[in-house]
């Protein structure tokens, strides 16, 4: 098979997975271009080019497909409707192939899959997209922006229509791969020497990060495999410089993995003090071990434990507890579409309830005088504003001015009540949300 055909099977069978089996797309993307490293760069930027597009426009794709089709999509072949949707991402939104060779494309893989007989309902479909193109347009944000309509209309009520559109249009623009440097590790000249050997271009983004382009496989880097960087997008970083931390602390992590943050922290201790990274289950404490070993710090522990239970050995000894918890994820919908179509109003009270009660777990590790800081990926005042609220009223916390841990290009007044909400598209960055906030000392007695 050659590599054009080879490609389109490829993403065929990853679509297949993420949309019918409902697979993540990022777990899927990723185990198709480590099993195909030996294509060459380009083919591997399509394979997860149109995996990525396809699975990001799919709502506006379905639409355009049922203006054409007297057959919808979602009584279609599942076959049929990833050959389709594949394929029209090709046609609305790319132009490195010409439409008739995808549409003949698309044919000789339905016949590949047994599908022969609808050979010509397929072609039909995709010829009518290709000529009416240009003519389409759509003003409902649903199909404009491929986002559901109550996520839209959630944050035009949250955060106001222009701020709303502003996120959808940058969720659909590329986001650029983000590394944090382990600064007690390299410093960051040599971390750029080390990358522009490799043909990788950084651009500095403060906290440590850079943005990185002509990157393929990341984990090829020599910086990343000798730990002087790792994975991490600029907000996740910020979290880290709004934590202050100081060398010698104590810091728990609760819900820890893969283990960035608690890199982050022993980073910032200069190898000092101790870090300890939780999560629940063997196969993401193993994630945090991998990580750990990757970065050579060895002021850091991993261990399996419930964030729901408390653990008594541990009341009142952190100077910081990182509590980065469970959550809707709609900040990161530019890096994982699917999480747009795996969301639901009521999945986000159930997150917002899941928090307060690990919440009510975590306060009780940190020291009078310590730090507690709260953190979410995502983009929903229940789960952040009104958690952070809703703890400050019930617990002995009150918030931590952290107007100058993160630099002068956030400037919010909330900082100086010690929270901030990154926007994408306001900010260089994924959606986030940070609350720092300090434990009161005890009274004397």
């Amino acid at each position: 098979m050659t590599k054009g055909p080879l490609v389109r099977e490829i993403v065929f069978e990853a679509l297949t997975e993420i949309l019918e089996e409902n697979r993540h797309c990022h777990v899927i993307l990723a185990k198709a271009l480590d099993k195909y490293q030996y294509l060459e760069k380009p083919d591997r930027s399509l394979i997860k080019r149109m995996v990525h597009g396809t699975v990001e426009y799919r709502l506006t794709i379905d639409h355009i497909l049922n203006l054409y089709s007297k057959v919808k999509t979602e009584k279609m072949k599942p076959a049929i409707r990833t050959i389709l949707r594949m394929s029209a991402y090709q046609i609305l939104y790319l132009d490195r192939v010409p439409d008739f060779a995808v549409c003949n494309e698309a044919v000789k893989l339905a016949g590949r899959r047994g599908f022969r007989g609808l050979s010509g309902f397929v072609n039909g479909v995709l010829r009518a997209v290709s000529r009416d193109k240009e003519k389409l347009s759509f003003e409902e944000p649903c199909y404009k922006y491929s986002m559901p309509a109550w996520i839209f209309a959630m944050w035009e009520e949250e955060l106001g229509g222009c701020e709303a559109v502003r996120l959808c249009e940058s969720f659909l623009e590329g986001r650029p791969l983000m590394v944090r440097c382990n600064r007690s590790r390299a410093s960051a000249q040599a971390v750029l020497t080390s990358l522009a050997g490799q043909g990788v271009t950084a651009r500095d983004m403060g906290a440590g990060v850079f943005s990185l382009s002509g990157v393929d496989y990341p984990e090829a880097l020599e910086a990343f495999q000798k730990g002087w960087i790792q994975i991490q997008d600029l907000s996740s970083a910020l979290a880290g410089e709004a934590a202050g931390f100081k060398e010698g602390d104590t810091v728990l992590d609760v819900c820890g993995a893969p283990g960035g943050k608690s890199v982050c922290a022993a980073d910032h201790l200069k190898g000092s003090g101790l870090v300890v990274c939780r999560d629940l289950t063997e196969g993401k404490v193993s994630l945090i071990e991998d990580t750990i070993r990757r970065s050579g710090f060895a002021n850091i522990q991993a261990g399996e434990w419930d964030a729901l239970c408390f653990d008594p050995e541990w009341e009142g000894r952190a100077d910081v507890v990182l509590a980065d918890l469970p959550c809707s994820g709609l900040g990161i919908i530019g890096r994982k579409p699917d999480i747009k179509y795996h969301a639901s109003p009521e999945r986000i009270r159930e997150l917002a309830a899941l928090q307060r009660e690990i919440l009510d777990v975590a306060w009780r590790y940190v020291k009078p005088g310590g730090t507690l800081v709260y953190s979410t990926c995502t983009i929903s005042r229940r789960e952040n504003q009104e958690n952070r609220s809703w703890f400050l009223e019930n617990h002995p916390f009150e918030p931590a001015d952290i107007r100058e841990r993160l630099g002068e290009d956030f400037t919010q007044e909330s900082l100086r009540e010690g929270y901030v909400q990154l926007l994408p598209g306001t900010h260089p960055c994924d959606g986030f949300f940070i609350a720092v906030m300090r434990r009161r000392a005890a009274l004397a007695v």
